[in-house]
């Protein structure tokens, strides 16, 4: 009966989800309405002594990364960075390779740090295009930016600044750069295979004589892009660079200054105690945050004349985006300690760790629960907030580094979160005006192959040793 109610409350958060309902609101009530069934007497301590303490936690080491990642995308949006990555992207690789140019482009960005809602918004005009004049079928459009901006440098890439590369190092005392041969391999494997599969579905759809579609029949279409005045190639990536360049360097630079732990003396009359912060477990997230501050800093100042007339509505819209991803994910995150502290969790818990390798272990749970909430963040938090010990406990009694549970962690959880119900997915095909119908059986093409390079890149370990 316990491990019952656990499924309902997760099935009812999955529902909520695809229904279109906020989780902010429902992952509480999915939490409580558990535990109400369990024992209605702990329904108020759970709620502000673990869920609330979780949810609060989450952001006060995560939304600086949220509001400055979102603040920086929508800055290269506003500067018309964006616009000219793209427009050179399809100078190199060729208004023929409509496909390369566009997973290209999404990668530059998303890796560069721009938040992959606004990479969604900001290449499907030139998406589009491409494709119309490339004569390719617009369905595929969402499997090919899903394939740039959700897979490989989402969580693969050594040095990512996607929050999915930065959650676990809080957890396993890792950088951004945890496995970076590991990460690197499985990133390969994604978009060979990924541009594999795509080129197969256009030939195929070119057989059957099925081109673009009618512009007038489809929905959301964009007015064809009639170039313009942009900036120099050289220039818009620039802040790309910097972010990624800044990453390293403080990564590398934070433990040198602050060492293992940083404490100081509050100043304020009467306060004796210290405040000591634990510097391993925030150095990756500092190094993260002064990165995209360097990346604004460089927007700023090669296109402060662009930026100036809509900084402010920009940034208030930016703000209001990370926000709401924040709060999504900490609302999932404090669901997920409410389920994780209740009898019926430990079925679930137990049938996953009868897998008897650890890293299959982990790359099974994290992906299991990112598909069962949507959410790469969110599923990834879940299963580590509940399970990291574990994990940990068992690599070690391995020999297995704390920067491969890292990779796979990071990994995993971007393989089954992209499910009908993830919030990514349906902003995508909003944007392109297509239905899940048309368009999802692409992307969950992508989402295999994505969750079967987790399992490449262990066998690699394995094989090889490699780190």
């Amino acid at each position: 009966m316990s491990f019952l109610i656990v499924l309902a409350a997760l099935l009812f958060l999955m529902f909520v989800a695809y229904r279109g309902y906020s989780v902010i609101l429902f992952a509480p009530v999915a939490a409580l309405g558990a535990v109400l069934l369990t024992d209605p007497s702990l329904v108020a301590p759970m709620f502000t002594g673990l869920f609330m303490d979780k949810m609060v936690g989450f952001l006060k080491l995560y939304f600086p990364v949220f509001l400055l990642g979102a603040i920086f995308g929508k800055l290269i949006e506003i500067s018309g960075f964006s616009k000219a990555i793209v427009a050179a992207t399809i100078r190199l690789f060729g208004a023929g390779r409509a496909m390369l140019s566009i997973v290209a482009v999404c990668a530059l960005l998303t890796y560069g740090g721009v938040s992959l809602f606004v990479v969604v918004f900001a290449v499907y005009p030139f998406a589009a295009e491409l494709f119309r004049q490339s004569d390719i079928p617009k369905r595929l459009i969402p499997g090919t930016i899903a394939l740039g901006a959700f897979t490989f440098t989402m969580d693969a890439l050594p040095g990512t600044p996607q929050i999915q590369n930065i959650i676990p190092t809080a957890f396993f005392g890792t950088t951004s750069w945890a496995a970076p041969v590991l990460g690197t391999i499985g990133a390969i494997f994604i978009a060979i295979v990924g541009l594999a599969y795509l080129e197969w579905r256009r030939r195929t759809a070119a057989a059957r004589g099925e081109g673009y579609g009618d512009p007038a029949t489809l929905l959301n279409e964009p007015a064809p892009y009639a170039g313009g005045a942009l900036a120099n190639p050289l220039v818009a990536i620039l802040p790309l660079v910097m972010v990624g360049v800044s990453n390293k360097l403080f990564t590398a630079l934070i433990p040198r200054v602050y060492g293992t732990s940083h404490e100081f003396m509050p100043a304020v009359m009467g306060t004796a105690t210290p405040v000591v912060q634990d510097v391993t477990k925030v150095a990756a997230i500092w190094a993260v945050e002064g990165a995209l501050l360097v990346g604004i800093a460089t927007v700023l100042l090669f296109a402060w004349k662009q930026v100036f007339s809509s900084f402010a509505d920009g940034t208030k819209t930016a703000i209001g985006g990370a926000l709401l991803a924040s709060m999504n994910t900490a609302s999932e995150y404090g669901f997920g300690a409410v389920i994780a502290a209740l009898p019926g969790f430990l079925v679930v818990a137990n049938a996953l760790g009868s897998i008897p390798n650890p890293l299959v272990n982990e790359a099974v749970t994290v992906t299991a629960l990112a598909g069962i909430t949507g959410s790469a963040s969110g599923g990834m938090s879940i299963a580590l907030a509940a399970m990291a010990e574990s994990f940990i406990a068992n690599a070690q009694a391995a020999g297995i580094p704390m920067e491969v549970l890292h990779r796979v962690a990071s990994m995993a959880s971007g393989g089954m979160d992209t499910l009908p119900h993830n919030g990514a997915v349906i902003t995508l095909l909003a944007v392109t005006g297509l239905t899940h119908r048309q368009a999802y059986k692409d992307i969950f093409a992508i989402t295999l192959i994505k969750t079967a390079a987790v399992f490449v890149v262990i066998a690699v370990f394995y094989a090889t040793g490699l780190v």
